[in-house]
């Protein structure tokens, strides 16, 4: 599966991760998204569509300064594990570029 946004870029193939997609630019710097990114990325899309653009932006600028950059649906339990790879979530892509996103949940409708 190739994701659309990225279809400009180099396709890297990493067999340790073969449900992973991984991408590179031409100056070497590449990237892994995770699909629970993906999704989140998607969900941005439908919400902001304006602001979706700026977010694609930010993701190849954070790639292009670290160079390494695995975009992760959870720090706290990546499915990619490779070292020296910086690891970053749709919310600090997000936050970057002042798009904040407020969690308004009701709760539930028990209980009050």
């Amino acid at each position: 599966m190739d994701y659309n946004e990225f279809l400009d870029l180099h396709k890297v193939i990493d067999p340790r991760y073969p449900l992973i997609q991984r991408y590179q630019y031409e100056d070497g710097s590449t990237f892994y998204i995770e699909p629970v990114f993906y999704t989140k990325l998607l969900r941005f899309q439908e919400r902001v569509p304006d602001r979706f653009q700026d977010i694609l932006n930010e993701m190849e600028r954070i790639v292009k300064r670290n160079k390494r950059v695995v975009f992760t649906g959870d720090y706290e339990t990546p499915y990619v594990d490779v070292e020296d790879y910086v690891y970053r979530e749709i919310i600090d892509i997000t936050n970057a570029i002042n798009l904040f996103v407020l969690d308004i949940s009701r709760g539930s409708d028990y209980g009050d």
